[in-house]
């Protein structure tokens, strides 16, 4: 019998755009302030224990990417200059984005301020290709606001995503249904979406580089290395994907952890790290325009057991402050712990949406 995936329904043959804007945090910075055009740009804080929220193509050439320790970002390029972020702004020209693919698509899915979905098979603004539409948006999204966007467009949303990375800055990347799958086996395994630096290295011991390299294992061998993960990854490498476009899509957490190079006793130790995991973590919800009731922290300790300690709140956590007071909060029953910790995470999650109802919550 021939090896296969579990059948599933049957697909429908979709026009997907993906379209992300390039740089997105650092290019407002940029169009805002026109001395730092050309330059190394990084949002974030450039306090010792700061965060990269966003980097320039610029800072990009040096390395500098976001989630990075300032300190290393600054190592890496000397000339480096930072901005402190202004969310509210990025949350503004999201909405002028936002309010341009709503008039060429009436399924859109947001995945953070910065990208989104659009299903545009029923072409209601006439212009003959998915193509068109996404050159016309780019075009729109570049007068209304200043900012360049790339996109990519294919038959689904896993190939519009991986296409939409191909040509940035301000490019665009067609993939037609009969190259789907010859495109994805081009590709190298750690550009697909789902497949972090953990996975990846892994597969790499595998002797899995590429899309080619992961559709030529079986099904059965995908099962035994990457359990319930192994469905998507046979899909994924034959060029299939058939989830819709979601506009009511509202991410379920959004949260940050970070490993430590040497296990932490102190409890100002601790606090300082757990401050640089809630930067990192708010640049995210910040990015998702996220909403949440619940912090979870997590805390590994040297010896590799885990621990989650979590708390509702009555109301969506107002902002970072809030939400690292809770996570230390959190840690403080936990303390001491002489065996020192690795690893330390904060996630919000109890999603909010902008027009639900805020319930009472529980102290977990």
């Amino acid at each position: 019998m021939p090896d296969r995936a579990p059948p599933t329904s049957p697909p429908v043959q979709r026009k997907i755009i993906h379209v992300d804007m390039d740089a997105f945090y650092a290019s407002v910075e940029q169009r805002d302030d026109p001395s730092l055009k050309g330059r190394p740009v990084a949002v974030g804080g450039s306090r010792a224990r700061g965060v990269v929220a966003a980097a320039s193509y610029e800072a990009r050439v040096f390395g500098v990417r976001s989630a990075m320790p300032s300190v290393t970002a600054i190592r890496r390029c000397p000339d480096l200059v930072f901005v402190r972020p202004r969310f509210e702004v990025y949350k503004a020209v999201s909405d002028q984005i936002r309010a341009i693919f709503a008039d060429y698509a009436a399924l859109v899915e947001p995945l953070s301020l910065d990208e989104a979905y659009l299903d545009v098979t029923e072409d209601i603004r006439g212009l003959g290709s998915a193509s068109a539409i996404a050159e016309e948006i780019r075009a729109r999204v570049r007068e209304t606001t200043g900012l360049t966007a790339s996109a990519g467009v294919s038959y689904n949303k896993f190939i519009a995503k991986l296409a939409s990375d191909q040509n940035k800055p301000d490019g665009i990347c067609v993939i037609p249904p009969h190259k789907g799958a010859a495109f994805v086996a081009s590709l190298p395994v750690k550009r697909f979406h789902g497949v972090g630096p953990v996975t990846a290295q892994k597969m790499e011991r595998l002797g899995i580089l590429s899309g080619a390299d992961l559709r030529d294992r079986p099904l059965a061998f995908l099962q035994a290395h990457f359990g319930s993960y192994a469905d998507y990854l046979y899909r994924a490498a034959r060029g299939e994907d058939h989830r819709p476009v979601r506009s009511n899509r509202i991410a379920k957490s959004v949260g940050a952890e970070r490993t430590f190079e040497t296990n932490l006793t102190e409890r100002a130790d601790l606090h300082e790290g757990l401050d640089r995991v809630a930067d990192a973590a708010w640049v995210r919800i910040a990015r998702h325009d996220a909403r949440g009731r619940t912090v979870t922290l997590k805390l590994r300790h040297a010896d590799f057991r885990t621990i989650t300690r979590a708390r509702s709140f009555t109301s969506a956590v107002p902002d970072r402050a809030a939400f690292l007071a809770a996570g230390i909060e959190l840690l403080a029953p936990l303390l001491p712990v002489p065996d020192g910790v690795r690893l330390l995470g904060l996630t919000l999650s109890g999603m909010v949406g902008d027009d639900e109802d805020e319930q009472p919550g529980l102290l977990l």
